[in-house]
């Protein structure tokens, strides 16, 4: 059990860091546009069997933006929630399906992110398709990414985003709240969508960003990433929500003050 305990760390590193090398590698090849917003119709190979396929197109089309939605959330997210994990994994050692129970959990968050992926595509198809049938909003894009921007930035002095990082910053607290051990396994996975959703509540306007500046970017990838687990665990984390709403709301100001003068 000591020997598995003292592996739970390194593992967890080694699983981040190979979605980070997924990510990477997908990017930096000739399907990097499977991670952005391309027509799923022109892509190789997968257009001629959108082409072909009765209702292919659309089936892909899911299948891939959640393959690549759950690499993302891989790689930015659960490094995020390492200390609930962590946590988690230390209250229940001892139990011999320990290792069942931190599956689940790890389940469960993922679960709460795929949900929330979906309705973010969702929302970001319905947004294109708008904006093909709108010839004015279709040349003045850049308000959309504005808007992103602003409401990013604005969320970051919301009390229901601090409220949320609160809930974020105390695992060990979450956990005693949340999970009771008598059904171990149900609670185990609703104990992971109860902190995803948490998470979600103080991380949405942010990830939200990926779809402003192009999701698929690892670099934006890293930045968020790093800025969210800056938040979420460490004690000067707190000190940055300000100055990050700050910036956010400056650059969708400059956005819309160039266009304005480029008029």
């Amino acid at each position: 059990m000591l020997q598995r305990s003292r592996l739970f760390a390194p593992l967890f590193v080694v699983l981040t860091t190979s979605a980070w090398i997924a990510l990477w590698m997908w990017d930096a090849g000739p399907y990097a546009r499977y991670l952005r917003h391309a027509s799923w119709a022109e892509l190789p190979l997968v257009g001629a069997i959108c082409r072909e396929v009765p209702g292919a197109s659309l089936a892909l089309s899911a299948l891939l933006h959640s393959v690549a939605w759950l690499l993302m959330i891989a790689a930015m997210m659960l490094p995020t929630a390492f200390p609930l994990f962590d946590a988690f994994r230390r209250m229940t050692n001892g139990r011999e399906n320990q290792g069942t129970l931190v599956a689940l959990l790890i389940a469960g968050y993922a679960t709460a992110w795929a949900l929330f992926g979906i309705a973010a595509h969702g929302f970001d198809e319905a947004l294109h398709r708008v904006a093909d049938q709108s010839p004015t909003l279709l040349g003045d894009g850049w308000l959309i990414g504005a808007a992103i921007l602003a409401l990013a930035g604005a969320y970051q002095f919301s009390g229901l985003k601090h409220r949320c990082l609160d809930k974020c910053r105390s695992p060990l607290m979450f956990i005693t709240e949340h999970w009771r051990g008598r059904s171990a396994r149900r609670e185990s996975f609703l104990l992971g969508i109860s902190h995803g959703a948490f998470c979600i509540g103080c991380c949405w306007a942010l990830m939200l960003l990926m779809f402003a500046v192009g999701t698929g970017s690892v670099g934006w990838m890293l930045a968020l990433g790093a800025i969210m687990a800056a938040e979420k665990n460490f004690r000067w984390g707190r000190s940055i929500g300000t100055p990050l709403g700050v910036a956010l709301i400056a650059w969708s100001a400059w956005i819309v003050l160039r266009h304005a003068l480029a008029g």
